[in-house]
């Protein structure tokens, strides 16, 4: 059985779509025929995402929960519903490691806030519109530094991506009996945007070395390689799948 995935007929939501792995998510269903909502609080990067067949692309600060609110109403009356919700807004935030004693609470609230509050807020906002469907589909983007430790040396983004990895598996139990499955696509390392090129350029070129060599496959990801996971978690081949952290790494030694 070969499966082509088509979202004709489909409304979609994805977040954190200026950029990187957001952006190609957005296009990837868009290309499948979905109508398409990129959410961000960067306009200007979304911007060209009309000429890739998105179909809307509103601004909002999405650790805001009644902004989130007022955004999913706009998707609701313009494209009649909300089938499918994928949180991939978060990252680092220009952010770096450092010690323990270094952390403050302002840098810490902030990656809680564009990794989990705004999985959260989006989550509670498509829910009402999903479960009177009888249908939906919820992917969030969390990480490999949801499950180990991560390379980047940042301890509010690892907690923050072990917290989103929790708030999936409870969003599946809680939304399964409504038919709304919730699943997680954790990514390796992937140069993606400025962020994760900066953490790159910061390795050493035995550091580097390292990693890759750590992969199976010997490469770094791409956007397109989350994006196609992503598709696949909320296509309807997918409808017995919840509640899964799906690692799309190359393979880790």
């Amino acid at each position: 059985m070969s499966i082509t995935f088509d979202f004709n007929g489909k409304s979609v939501i994805v977040t954190g779509a200026a950029q990187g792995i957001g952006r190609a998510i957005a296009i990837a269903f868009a290309q499948a025929g979905a109508s398409v909502a990129g959410f961000d609080i960067d306009e200007a990067g979304m911007a060209p995402l009309a000429s890739s067949g998105v179909a809307l692309t509103i601004p909002v600060d999405l650790a805001d929960q009644t902004l989130v609110a007022r955004a999913v109403e706009q998707v609701v009356r313009s494209a009649g519903g909300i089938d499918i919700l994928v949180t991939a807004a978060g990252g680092v935030r220009g952010q770096v490691g450092g010690p323990l004693e270094a952390i403050t609470p302002d840098a810490w609230q902030q990656l809680f806030a564009a990794n989990v509050e705004s999985a959260l807020w989006c989550a509670q906002a498509v829910a009402p519109h999903m479960k009177e469907r009888g249908a939906g589909r919820i992917v969030t983007i969390s990480s490999g530094a949801g499950l180990r430790p991560s390379l980047t040396g940042i301890q509010a983004y690892s907690a923050a991506k072990h917290a989103l990895v929790g708030l999936t598996k409870q969003l599946a139990l809680e939304l399964g009996p409504a038919g709304i499955t919730v699943n997680s696509v954790a990514p390796g390392f992937v140069l993606s945007n400025p962020n994760t090129q900066r953490q790159w350029d910061s390795y050493t070129s035995d550091q580097q070395d390292h990693l890759i060599a750590s992969t199976h496959t010997r490469r770094l990801g791409t956007p397109n390689d989350i994006a196609v996971a992503a598709l696949f978690l909320a296509s309807d081949e997918a409808s017995w799948i919840s509640g899964q952290i799906i690692s799309v790494d190359g393979g880790r030694a």
